[in-house]
């Protein structure tokens, strides 16, 4: 039936007609009730239609709706199912905004804090500089000032005895006036001979030596922002290593790392790790080479036939293809084989690519840059086993996030008396972390902030005989105080400390903080009031430049080290200076910028070496003992130490994101 509607803008006797459209059944083309379906050109159609459709495929109506019906449920319920793996990447693609979020901020953070650093240091070059200029001018000028004034003085008294006796000799000579010529030739005699210098006793010279372009220069590239597009999505594996393994010899694997799009990238650092488990879930470790091109090698060697499994991981995600099953054979023996010292077992040490071989041979001193190892499992420790170089690792835990176990720049540690449980300031994730001395997670405790009770940088940790958890907050410049379950009780140094870092405690129970941006050592009462403090900025004896940590001897004396001084120093609980040792290199004795230290019973020093990535051992006196051999899983950065109750070093591995565990001196 057709509509009437009036336009406003006609009279009344106008009007538009409108067409009903038509019912939904009807075919539109020829007025026929639908009735059929075809499903080549996905259409309803009428009786009429049909017949123009020739061979293709027709159904009836209603089965094509419930056919359509039964599709659309079923893409309902793939999409369905979908969801939970979406939200499970976007909380996993979340997480990572929010970490690279944080390591901006940490990274600008430490920007700035060196920048100041430099500035200051600065300032105080162009401070001594001005300083010795004066003390040089003043000395020089003292010297000719005097001469100059003693110059002039008897050019003075010359000038007017010399007018004296012009006007005497002027007149005539008689008795009256002999005795005055008598006294004006005394005078002038004594002129004569009087021995002015005339010669300057000094020099004008002062010039200033400031060799400025190498430090332009220096200062032109300093600093560099590391970092990868690689994505373990398109990132790949390949070589030998996959298809056949052989017992006891070196396997290979190439990882080519690639961006989004799959392109290749081209330079390395990018964070990756690699763990080939055993028939019975141990992991044989490996070495990874970063070839700094993009690509990496992984090198390992299997103890015997089984199936093993490889798992390849960028940035804690699965590579393509990953886990990989390995095909692992027996070697095969020469016949002319005729004790079994002649096996492919004995040929490991010459075989194998000459960088594996270089890395795995690399002495303590050495610092360990492009590698990266393989991460352990959440919270378990991760025992060595088939190290191709044994040596005093007992077990490592931890692996690079935010959940329990893992760590984001980890830094200072401690090991309670009582419990013997190990303590971790877990820096970046704004926490402390508490394991068993066996490695297993207990608990963790922090809340992100800067109100009291909240963590925003906690750098130090250490335990007091009262079981309370003292914790060094960098950022928020105080020290917190949690009780043994990590409840906040208070907080001490707020409006004196500028940067805390680490933090102990002496045997009379006070808490020593080491303030690395005010470069000096404060010691509180427990309850917050200030005992005594010692040190400045500086080079000298009773100074530092960024000190980091501090450990108490069994005479009450206190050991800092002394980051960019390169050194170690032992006071008195006065802050009287004891003992200083170290310089800067790479040798025995030597540092590059010294973070943890720890104390034995005997007195020996344990100090860990940030830029060597080592930890050297001394006696009390400061001599050199030992390494602690770590050569077969190698440090990166070492930040915080301590001794376990079984006399154990545990150490904060900051670079490679875990702690470590060594025997010590055995």
């Amino acid at each position: 039936m057709a509509a009437h509607q009036h336009s406003p803008d006609s009279s009344s006797e106008e009007c538009t007609v409108l067409e009903a459209p038509p019912p939904k059944d009807t075919c539109p083309q020829h007025g026929g009730k639908v009735c059929d379906y075809c499903w080549a050109c996905l259409r309803p159609l009428c009786a009429e239609c049909a017949s123009e459709h020739g061979e293709h495929p027709l159904a009836p109506l209603g089965d094509a709706l419930e056919q359509h019906r039964r599709t659309l449920e079923a893409w309902m319920r793939a999409a369905h199912d979908r969801l939970p793996q979406i939200s499970a990447a976007a909380v996993v693609v979340g997480e990572m905004v929010q970490q690279l979020t944080s390591q901006r901020a940490a990274i600008e953070e430490d920007i700035q804090s060196s920048f100041e650093d430099l500035h200051k240091q600065l300032d105080v070059r162009k401070s001594v500089l001005l300083m010795e200029l004066e003390v040089t001018f003043g000395l020089k000028h003292k010297v000719l000032q005097s001469q100059l004034e003693n110059l002039l003085q008897g050019e003075g008294v010359a000038s007017s005895a010399c007018a004296r006796a012009e006007e005497v000799l002027a007149t005539e000579a008689c008795v009256a006036s002999l005795e005055v010529e008598l006294d004006l030739k005394e005078k002038l005699e004594e002129l004569a001979r009087r021995g002015l210098s005339c010669q300057p006793e000094e020099n004008d010279q002062l010039d200033l030596i400031l060799e400025a372009d190498g430090l332009r220069k220096w200062i032109h590239n300093l600093g560099t922002i590391v970092t990868t597009s690689a994505v373990a999505s398109q990132s790949e594996a390949m070589g030998a290593g996959l298809e056949q393994c052989t017992v006891g010899l070196p396997s290979s694997v190439t990882i080519v790392t690639r961006d989004k799009s799959g392109g290749a990238c081209k330079s390395g650092n990018a964070i990756l790790s690699a763990e080939v488990f055993t028939p019975d879930g141990s992991i044989v470790d490996g070495e990874i080479v970063d070839h700094k091109n993009g690509t990496y090698e992984f090198v390992y060697v299997l103890p015997k036939e089984g199936d093993f499994s490889l798992a390849l991981r960028l940035y804690d995600q699965h590579i393509k293809g990953s886990p990989f099953k390995l095909s692992v054979a027996t070697p095969q023996v020469s016949p002319s084989t005729t004790t079994p010292s002649n096996s492919a077992a004995n040929a490991t040490p010459s075989t194998g690519s000459s960088e594996g071989a270089k890395r795995r041979g690399k002495s303590p001193g050495q610092k360990k840059k492009g590698s990266k190892r393989a991460s352990s499992a959440l919270g378990t420790p991760r025992r060595k086993t088939q190290n191709p170089i044994e040596d005093d690792l007992i077990f490592r835990i931890g692996t690079k996030g935010r959940n329990k176990g893992e760590f984001t720049n980890l830094q200072g540690i401690a090991a309670a008396a009582d419990s013997g449980n190990i303590l971790i300031a877990d820096s970046n994730n704004q926490c402390v972390q508490v394991f068993s001395s066996q490695g297993e997670f207990k608990s963790r405790f922090g809340v992100r902030g800067r109100s009291p009770g909240q963590l925003q940088r906690p750098t130090g940790v250490a335990v007091h005989p009262s079981g309370d958890i003292i914790v060094a907050d960098y950022d928020n410049k105080w020290v917190s105080i949690f009780s043994s379950d990590g409840k906040f009780k208070a907080k001490l140094g707020s409006g004196r400390l500028m940067g805390p870092k680490g933090v102990s405690v002496d045997h009379e129970g006070h808490v020593i903080v080491v303030d690395n941006k005010a470069c000096t050592v404060f010691i509180f009462q427990l309850s917050g009031k200030l005992v005594t403090k010692f040190g400045s900025r500086g080079n000298g004896d009773k100074q530092f430049a960024g000190p980091h940590f501090a450990a108490v001897n069994k005479n009450n004396e206190i050991i800092v080290t002394d980051f960019h001084n390169h050194s170690v120093k032992v006071f008195t609980p006065e802050g009287e200076l004891l003992l200083k040792f170290g310089s800067n290199g790479e040798g025995n004795g030597q540092f590059n910028a010294p973070t943890g230290v720890a104390v034995d019973a005997n007195g020996n020093i344990i100090v860990a070496d940030w830029g060597n990535s080592r930890i050297q051992v001394f006696d009390g006196s400061g001599s050199f003992l030992s390494y602690i051999n770590t050569s077969a899983d190698p440090l990166y950065g070492p930040q915080g130490l301590a001794l376990t109750r079984d006399g154990h070093v545990v150490v904060a591995d900051s670079g490679n994101h875990c702690f470590k565990v060594y025997r010590y001196l055995q």
